[in-house]
């Protein structure tokens, strides 16, 4: 229901008032604005006394900004009302039109209404799009109830996902500018409705170390799972949209993943995630063996060179005897060690995906939210933009590297840089 604007007249000496006026006019009197709201006919009372109190005080704020009442002439002005702008807030008394005023030379914002971020924005899309088609969980009826969107139309719903998701895809498929020397790769799996059913998806993440030295998300995507030809699709997505320059690939050992990297990322070397990989070793013996075990593995990475690390590898698998573990840590030796290949001041990003974890974290702290996905844009959507945001973050910080140590692996292919250090 939108805030009425038909005029009706109110004890005000001659003067013919607007309902627009009612809320904004803070000198008409209350006991006057309640005998007009109980006379009016067709009117929500509630919701048009939380408006007109909302209204209120945003007045009592703005005219605080600005150093004078509306109209006031006093020297201590410091800033000129400037017309206002509308902004739809829905609230569990409905949807109320407010009139935020604004200023001539500085930006307002009421202080009750938080500006809402674009990942905000898409959690609310998603909830309202699974309201609107019926997704029926205890997470989204929760939410709807709290958010108060159960009268939400269909159109205004739509209206507001197309233009999250135009936003969302003008980012994934823009041109990527940058020479990125190291790239990462992950891929975490939420539930989707599909075809009458819950089912999980993947979405798979490329983030990368530009050749300026800071950090970027280069791009998602959904599929039904990972795999080769997936994995496939995205890297050369990746590549169409500019992505070169690579020297390193970082990620788990997903077979479908590690031969797209190297059929489509020709010339970078790959280095398996120590973290997984460690993982994986650990599932392999009996818990009461597990520390000494992570011990050893630990005093690997941490050697002080390439030939060190091997030395030490070599040495362990010949103490851990004719094992399961001995032979798969023999097998790992060149991809685990990859890293070593390049400056040391790289090491501890490169050795594993670990960089990603923040941000792994964000999207499940988001995705948590929702729980159940209505559809596959609507993941695209919540996911596109929390990354976007961690981008534009990205963007304000500091280098990651310095420009001197990439300057190290600049001229050399990730195979080469390889050959070099053995």
């Amino acid at each position: 229901m939108r805030a009425a604007t038909a005029p009706f007249m109110v004890a005000s000496g001659n003067k013919a008032i607007t309902k627009e006026n009612a809320v904004t006019d803070l000198s008409m009197n209350l006991e006057q604005w309640l005998v007009q709201m109980q006379d009016s006919e067709d009117i929500d009372f509630l919701k048009h006394a939380v408006t007109k109190l909302v209204h209120g005080l945003m007045e009592l704020e703005v005219s605080a900004v600005a150093g004078a009442k509306r109209y006031e002439r006093t020297s201590e002005r410091v800033d000129e009302r400037n017309g206002y702008r509308g902004r739809t807030w829905d609230t569990r008394v409905g949807s109320l039109d407010l009139r935020i005023p604004k200023l001539r030379h500085q930006g307002f914002q009421p202080s009750f209404l938080e500006p809402r971020t674009r990942a905000e924005r898409a959690i609310f899309s998603v909830v309202q799009e699974a309201y609107i088609h019926g997704v029926s969980t205890r997470k989204v009826e929760a939410l709807v109830q709290a958010l108060g969107i159960e009268a939400m139309d269909k159109s205004r719903v739509s209206r507001m996902c197309s233009e999250l998701d135009e936003l969302v895809e003008q980012w994934r498929s823009r041109r990527l500018l940058k020479a990125c020397p190291y790239v990462m790769f992950d891929a975490k799996y939420v539930k989707v409705r599909s075809g009458g059913c819950v089912v999980s998806k993947a979405i798979v993440t490329a983030y990368a170390i530009a050749d300026d030295g800071y950090r970027t998300i280069l791009g998602m995507d959904v599929f039904e799972t990972e795999s080769l030809a997936t994995w496939r699709s995205f890297l050369t997505s990746l590549v169409d949209r500019g992505l070169r320059g690579v020297r390193l690939a970082v990620s788990d050992d997903h077979k479908g993943l590690v031969a797209a990297i190297r059929e489509v990322l020709t010339g970078a070397a790959w280095q398996r995630c120590m973290v997984h990989f460690m993982r994986n070793m650990l599932g392999h013996v009996q818990k009461k063996d597990r520390d000494a075990l992570k011990t050893v593995l630990r005093s690997i990475f941490n050697q002080e060179s390439k030939a060190l690390a091997r030395q030490r590898l070599r040495l362990a698998a010949e103490k851990l005897g004719d094992t399961k573990v001995a032979r798969l840590l023999e097998e790992a030796e060149e991809d685990i060690l990859a890293h070593m290949s390049f400056p040391a001041e790289h090491w501890r990003v490169l050795r594993s995906t670990n960089p990603l974890e923040r941000v792994n974290k964000e999207i499940a702290r988001r995705t948590n939210v929702v729980g159940i996905f209505p559809t596959d844009n609507s993941v695209l959507r919540l996911v596109g933009c929390v990354l976007m945001e961690q981008d534009e973050e990205w963007m304000l910080t500091k280098r990651y590297m310095t420009l001197q140590s990439l300057a190290l692996v600049a001229d050399r292919t990730g195979v080469e840089l390889l050959a070099e250090v053995a």
